[in-house]
């Protein structure tokens, strides 16, 4: 009999080599498992060893997993799911969920709509807490690094699972000291701007500046449409911004109204095992719901 045949997978290898998937650090998985890294390194040892063959290739930038690893990874995402559903039986009292949720979004997402749905959440779950990161990508959640993403997209990636909360509506701003109050295409164009770098290329503020002020050089090139308000805000220029971030805002005032080659759509997303938790079902739900643009 061979290595394979002899070696018998414990769920604690399945979860290792899950960690890892997800992780693809020894550092990143040994994080995920609450061991160190040097553990990790030993247990995948042990684990290659037993299989008699290699579970990923290391490279300098991480452990990227070869097929036996990914369909390994599958079976404890399986796993994981099974002792999520569980320990949720096992709960004295059902209506109380606990666990961390892992949710990735935009910092203009977070600030304008996440973080108040959330808030509104820990009264009924007050157990549950949140691991929060902003980025313009959706790497994350495809690496299954996040439970959870709130996107701004016209076009959802197809292999998750998602709800459409509604249209995200975009206006050109002005701080409400400049004392504009209406839109002129020809001043305009003489304003300072402030719009996203190069960062975010194809954005919707992006596409339809250059397309409607192509002479327009913006005088503030920023990473984030959340910067923009905030220039916006302090008098330093123009800039088109989401409806929902501005609408609390006194220091912002609207010299347009929304704008349709701008507007995107609000999705709420997950993997498809991920739904299944019962942390991440919560969440997810109450999200679709308390969640207002407009």
């Amino acid at each position: 009999m061979n290595a394979a045949t002899q070696y018998r997978l414990a769920p604690a290898d399945l979860e290792a080599v899950l960690a890892l998937v997800r992780g693809r650090t020894l550092a990143g998985a040994g994080e995920r498992l609450g061991v160190d890294a040097s553990t990790v390194f030993r247990s995948l040892q042990r684990i290659e060893k037993g299989l008699g063959q290699r579970l990923f290739e290391r490279s300098r930038t991480g452990y990227n997993p070869l097929e036996l690893a990914l369909v390994l990874a599958g079976h404890g995402e399986q796993l994981e799911v099974q002792l999520e559903s569980a320990r949720s039986a096992a709960q004295a009292r059902p209506e109380q969920v606990a666990g961390t949720v892992r949710i990735t979004t935009t910092d203009t997402i977070l600030h304008g709509l996440l973080a108040p749905a959330l808030a509104a959440l820990d009264r009924t779950h007050p157990l549950l807490s949140y691991e929060l990161h902003a980025s313009n990508e959706l790497a994350s959640l495809t690496r299954r690094d996040a439970d959870i993403a709130v996107r701004g997209t016209r076009r959802p990636p197809q292999h998750l699972v998602g709800k459409h909360v509604g249209p995200i509506r975009v206006a050109l701003y002005a701080a409400r000291r400049a004392r504009l109050r209406r839109f002129d295409a020809e001043l305009a164009g003489k304003l300072n701007w402030v719009a996203p770098d190069d960062a975010l290329p194809e954005h919707p503020s992006v596409v339809w500046r250059k397309k409607h002020f192509p002479k327009v050089a913006p005088r503030y090139r920023v990473n984030s449409i959340l910067t923009v308000a905030e220039l916006v805000g302090m008098g330093m220029g123009i800039g088109l911004l989401p409806v929902f971030l501005a609408r609390d805002r006194t220091d912002l005032v609207a010299l347009t109204d929304a704008i349709d080659e701008c507007q995107t759509e609000l999705w709420l997303l997950t993997h498809t095992e991920s739904r299944h938790l019962r942390r991440v079902s919560t969440v997810f739900s109450h999200l679709s719901k308390a969640m207002v643009l407009e």
